[in-house]
């Protein structure tokens, strides 16, 4: 079993790293790597991410995106974290103008502000499940299960059903999860997120 955690020079990179290691208890080759090739010889990608997402955009394009669709296309499982799961969506209202990949349906908007709250959201945050959640997400403790958050912006699906879990901050339903067929990406940080991080890493990994 091969895990390739795409690098494209931002963010945290080698936490998601060593918090695969772990999760794969030395049964799982982790190796970050931004070579295409790495990227279709993979049994598992990975693609985390934090900045902002005209950046994010800007360093998945030409031969690394033409790797990954193709990697996607044949069914090889994808975990998109944080700027992960947002590139995975047509447009950003962070970056007018720069297209994500577009594999998914819908945009990606700024979170509101309500009074007494701070943007960018962060800190420790439950989720709820939605249509069904999804294994990684019951393998992690399910509805109520803690995890770790930090963005500005969440993304909206044009197709309600992608949502696999949500979580509240103030008066807004932000998107937690989402998922369609072997894509699974949440918004929050599993490597971030103790012990439910760890088993939903392993839980991808196994799956």
């Amino acid at each position: 079993m091969r895990a390739v955690v795409v690098d494209v020079g931002l963010g945290n990179v080698h936490s998601v790293h060593k918090a695969l290691e772990t999760a794969g208890e030395g049964r799982v080759e982790v190796v970050r790597s931004d070579d295409p090739d790495a990227v279709r010889r993979a049994d598992r990608v990975i693609v985390p991410g934090q900045g902002g997402f005209g950046t994010v955009a800007r360093r998945l394009t030409g031969p690394i995106a033409e790797a990954l669709k193709e990697s996607v296309e044949r069914g090889v499982p994808y975990l998109g974290i944080c700027m992960g799961l947002q590139i995975l969506f047509e447009r950003s209202e962070e970056a007018p103008g720069v297209a994500g990949f577009g594999w998914l349906r819908g945009e990606v908007r700024r979170l509101k502000v309500d009074r007494g709250l701070k943007i960018p959201h962060m800190g420790w945050n439950q989720i709820d499940l939605e249509h069904g959640g999804h294994p990684h997400l019951e393998q992690a403790g399910g509805a109520g299960s803690w995890f770790y958050f930090v963005h500005s912006f969440h993304a909206v699906p044009a197709d309600p059903g992608l949502l696999r879990a949500r979580s509240s901050y103030g008066s807004e339903r932000i998107t937690a999860a989402v998922a369609k067929e072997n894509l699974f990406a949440t918004q929050f940080h599993p490597e971030k997120s103790q012990s439910a991080g760890l088993a939903l890493l392993a839980s991808f990994l196994r799956g």
